[in-house]
């Protein structure tokens, strides 16, 4: 009995939303041919380029080479700027979600009346909402795990110079657990939304904004979720494939000051003249290494998976509250 109850209202979500999951389904597997093939041209274009020994920075002085480099890095950077677009659209897939679960699949039914036809046929209220979550949350977790994986490969296939650093949005925000936390979280945002509105427009409205003000938080916010290490002296020479987090000067005492104390100054004259003035005998740089991906990435995902956990806990609450 369990499953029938649970399967029903499952079906029924399928088939009314079919369209929509047609569409979806047709786009990620457009997207997923696309960036194989344009994967498997970039690294053409790659050995076709190291093949003819030329080389990018046009020290060769070789005219011709000016222009195959030209050619090459054109190229390259129209790849990786289609790249880039299906960053974006995986970033920006949580709030689609969330306004989606919110607008189309909660709060249309709860405005137009039609979830009473599955209340009346053994579904209860917390069935019937737990099976218009578990579909989405099901297709969409198994399409993003898909995309971002062929992202992933895509990026690091080839020997493009103009690859994204790990600690990049773009990278960060499409690989590992994160975007997983963000789509749960959308999921749960957009419920709570849909029940506590239960107007389409507005409601997807909310839950889009109040999803897409997070991710942006945390991109802003994101550096400080980890202890960074700190590389302090006269003079810095920091690691390549570090995110600087943030990078001042040092007076005697060890205090920091802003890095742009003296920075103003029109001269070197003038700017030592600074330097002794604010007692600056030194600069700091805090940072990560790309060791810290993994430490971010959990932190990051821990928070959104409890904020998920708390708006979803308030939507079920809501949902009794007002129908048992």
């Amino acid at each position: 009995m369990s499953t029938l109850t649970f399967g029903g209202p499952v079906r029924v979500l399928v088939r009314r939303h079919r369209l929509t999951l047609r569409l979806a389904g047709g786009l990620a597997l457009a997207a997923v041919l696309g960036m194989a093939a344009l994967t498997l041209r970039s690294s053409r274009v790659s050995e076709v380029f190291v093949a003819s020994g030329c080389r990018v920075d046009g020290a060769d002085g070789n005219r011709d080479c000016m222009q195959v480099a030209r050619n090459y890095l054109v190229s390259m950077a129209t790849y990786n700027s289609l790249f880039d677009d299906v960053a974006v659209f995986l970033a920006a897939l949580p709030v689609l979600l969330s306004a989606f679960v919110a607008g189309p699949l909660i709060a249309r039914e709860l405005e137009s009346g039609t979830y009473k036809v599955s209340w009346t046929q053994s579904v209860s209220p917390a069935r019937w909402l737990t099976a218009q979550l578990a579909v989405p949350a099901v297709l969409l977790t198994a399409g993003t795990a898909v995309l971002s994986s062929v992202l992933y490969w895509a990026q690091s296939y080839s020997d493009n110079p103009y690859a994204s650093e790990w600690y990049t949005w773009k990278v960060f925000a499409t690989t590992g657990t994160v975007p997983f936390a963000y789509l749960v979280l959308g999921l749960c945002v957009g419920a709570l939304a849909g029940l506590l509105i239960r107007r389409t427009v507005l409601a997807l409205t909310v839950s889009a904004l109040v999803t897409g003000a997070v991710i942006t938080a945390f991109t802003y916010l994101r550096g400080g979720l980890w202890p960074p290490r700190t590389l302090s002296g006269r003079t810095l020479n920091p690691v390549s494939d570090i995110w600087w987090v943030d990078v001042g000067d040092l007076d005697s005492s060890g205090r920091r000051l802003p890095n742009d104390l003296c920075s103003t100054a029109g001269t070197e004259e003038s700017r030592l003249r600074c330097m002794a003035d604010q007692d600056i005998v030194g600069h700091y740089l805090d940072y990560h290494p790309a060791s810290h991906f993994w430490p971010l990435q959990l932190v990051e995902t821990g928070i959104l998976l409890a904020l998920a956990a708390l708006a979803l806990a308030l939507a079920f609450r809501v949902l009794r509250r007002r129908h048992g």
